[in-house]
């Protein structure tokens, strides 16, 4: 898992079957003090998060996992909300 913060949503009128009900969010990767640690992406989202919001995120493999079908054509999915970060 991985730290983000939610910039920016996206509005699609069509969607893979697999990706309906969820939205589709910008996210911009941060380190572990919360400042940017690479390029914003778009993300499936499986928590209801909203712009502003610290989410955890994962891509890859583990992505298509953690949509409600197990399967979908996804790179990066937010799987949780940050309510704080302690280092």
């Amino acid at each position: 898992m991985y730290l983000g913060k939610v910039i920016g949503t996206v509005v699609a009128t069509r969607k893979d079957e697999n990706l309906r009900g969820l939205k589709l969010l910008v996210v911009q990767p941060l380190d572990h003090r919360r400042e940017a640690a690479g390029d914003p992406f778009v993300a499936a989202d499986v928590v209801q998060s909203g712009p502003g919001d610290a989410v955890f995120w994962v891509g890859a493999r583990e992505a298509p996992k953690a949509l409600p079908s197990g399967y979908g054509p996804v790179d990066a999915a937010i799987v949780g909300i940050v309510d704080r970060v302690d280092v």
